[in-house]
């Protein structure tokens, strides 16, 4: 892929250097004017911060050649008008700087979030959550640093060095020499620090991923983990990734340790060069007493921004690695977003399709089916039989590897988003309270919707609940407000499917979060609501699979047996084996022809 880099396909990509300056450029160029100001901010500072020592060298040559104390005292005054200047300035450089970096953040933000919610979801699923959340979260907030502290100050550092030295040749270009002799080593640590760090950063940033992962998958699984007793299994494996993680962090401590030292001598050196070589040219009445001593202050105000570029060397690297992780996010191409086709009806089609999640080990092998308009079709089938990743395919989640799948005639993947939306929508095991009111987590679906629509979905899945909530749908959700069991939120999702009005509905096990009684309940309310919709409904409870007007039952990735509930409990096959184990039977009669 073009500007990116991927070491294994399942996870997300990072930006190659490239295509991050390119990124850094477009972030920069967005907010030329407030970068304008900060760049005169800083250059003025800079300049101020050169008074104080040209003066102290003035009054210095004024002493030696006997001057009047009046002009001394101005000289001093001026110095100390100087210093108030730069510190003004410096001051409202890094404000502006500050305010540049934080805009330049939230954008940075918005585009993150805008490319992380465009992705396929099967490449988010291959990537898995600690990847993503590590983008999210941490890289997102070493960016945030850089450009907030670590940029504005290593910009403003770099004039001040520009300016200090152009200073120290403007007194004597021999002088200005001496500035430059620490150049070398600082250039030759500076680069061998900088070949390996991006490198380094980026490896101690994957790990850290990596390690976030195992902690949310064995947190997740906390109860398999203990009903299998993989506990001890489960903590060799973060060990393991803790251990990765730490060599990691020890390699970039080399790196620094390297660094730093080595800068701690260069800053000494043009002084001590300086006052040696200022001093034999003063004696050879090369250059005056004020110059030696102003440029020898020039090279000691030096190693604060030297020391300050240093310190932030590193916060760089880890906002580069960062940035290009962060990047690497909006290099994957967004999910299809179809070419306008509009189908003729709701009629969908299923013909040859083969799926594989990855490489050609197929999960569904040649799957033929045709789902009409209004009809409730219920697949059903053992655990790993495919029936969750039919479902997806139905609902345009995914795109099948071979074959076809279309809705009136139209490849689904060839319909717009919000137009396949409109027509199917697809409800899975999994819910999610958003942060925010009970309106806002309903009206997501359909953002149009008033109170009384809302109200009345909620009403059609048995949320009797809500009239007890202080606010109604005002109630905030979430840590730290109202806080939703499992039945409850799985409601607040089947409401949103109400609101959505979807012609088709796709049920992978929408009530499994509730309770028997409860679920039963929510099925009546829906029936009404779902009446003269197309339902397919993944079922692993059979008393739904009964009620429906057409069974698949799916085995080994293929349909298997297709038919209604009578006509396949009649032909003895896979459905009436299932159907007799969920009643505990060893075999029914057939029902009467």
């Amino acid at each position: 892929m073009s500007g990116s880099v991927v070491d294994d396909p399942g996870r997300l990509p990072v930006a190659d250097p490239k295509a991050v300056r390119r990124a850094t450029w477009t972030l920069v160029r967005a907010d030329t004017r407030a970068l304008t100001g900060v760049l005169i901010l800083t250059c003025l500072a800079a300049a101020a911060g050169l008074a104080g020592p040209w003066l102290l060298g003035r009054i210095v040559n004024q002493v030696q050649s006997g001057g009047g104390v009046t002009t001394i005292d101005v000289l001093a005054l001026a110095i100390v008008g100087f210093a108030v200047a730069q510190l003004l300035l410096t001051r409202f450089a890094r404000y502006a700087a500050h305010r540049a970096g934080e805009r330049a953040l939230a954008r940075m933000r918005e585009k993150f979030v805008d490319h992380t919610l465009a992705l396929p979801t099967p490449v988010v699923e291959r990537a898995g959550t600690g990847d993503l959340m590590t983008r999210g979260s941490s890289d997102v907030a070493t960016v945030g640093g850089t450009l907030r502290d670590a940029g504005p100050d290593v910009f403003l550092a770099a004039v001040q060095v520009a300016f200090i030295l152009g200073a120290c040749f403007v007194l004597s270009p021999l002088l200005g020499l001496c500035g430059l002799l620490a150049a070398p080593a600082l250039w030759a640590v500076a680069r061998w620090y900088l070949r390996r760090a991006r490198t380094a950063y980026l490896a101690e940033g994957h790990a850290t991923s990596e390690l976030a992962e195992t902690l949310a998958a064995t947190v997740e699984g906390a109860r398999t983990v203990e009903a299998l007793r993989l506990g001890e299994r489960r903590i060799d494996a973060g060990e393991a990734r803790i251990a990765t993680a730490y060599a990691t962090r020890v390699r970039t401590l080399f790196l620094r340790s390297v660094l730093f030292p080595v800068a701690d001598f260069a800053h000494a050196l043009p002084v001590a060069l300086m006052l040696l070589i200022g001093g034999a040219l003063y004696s050879q009445d090369v250059v005056s007493l004020g110059a030696v001593i102003a440029a020898s202050l020039y090279m000691w105000q030096l190693v604060d921004p030297l020391d300050r570029v240093l310190f932030w060397m590193e916060p760089l690297q880890r906002g580069g690695a960062s940035f290009a992780r962060i990047t690497g996010v909006g290099q994957l191409p967004p999910a299809p977003s179809g070419r306008g086709a509009l189908p003729a009806d709701d009629r969908i089609e299923v013909a040859g399709v083969r799926y594989a999640y990855t490489g050609e080990n197929d999960v569904l092998n040649s799957v033929d089916l045709v789902v009409r308009p209004g009809e409730r079709l219920a697949i059903v089938g053992p655990s790993g039989a495919g029936k969750s990743t039919l479902g997806r395919l139905l609902a345009g989640v995914d795109a099948p590897r071979t074959g076809r799948i279309t809705v009136g005639g139209v490849p689904i993947t060839d319909l717009p988003a919000e137009e396949l939306r409109q027509r199917v929508l697809l409800v899975t095991q999994e819910h999610h309270v958003f942060l925010g009111t009970l309106r806002d987590n309903l009206a997501i679906a359909a953002p149009a919707a008033d109170d009384e629509t809302l109200l009345r979905a909620l009403a059609a899945v048995g949320a009797h609940w809500v009239a007890d909530l202080p606010a109604g749908l005002d109630t905030q959700l979430g840590p730290g407000h109202r806080q939703l069991d499992a039945p409850q939120s799985q409601q607040v999702a089947l409401a949103r499917v109400v609101v959505a009005d979807p012609h088709t509905v796709i049920l992978d096990e929408a009530t499994a979060a509730l309770a028997p009684d409860t679920a039963r309940q929510a099925e009546r309310s829906m029936a009404a609501v779902l009446h003269g919709r197309t339902v397919i409904g993944i079922a692993h409870r059979l008393h739904t699979a009964h009620d429906a007007d057409r069974i698949a039952v799916v085995e080994g990735g293929r349909i298997t047996e297709l038919g209604s509930h009578h006509e396949l409990l009649a032909a003895d096959g896979a459905y009436a084996a299932l159907w007799r184990s969920w009643h505990g039977t060893p075999s029914l009669p057939a029902p009467p022809a």
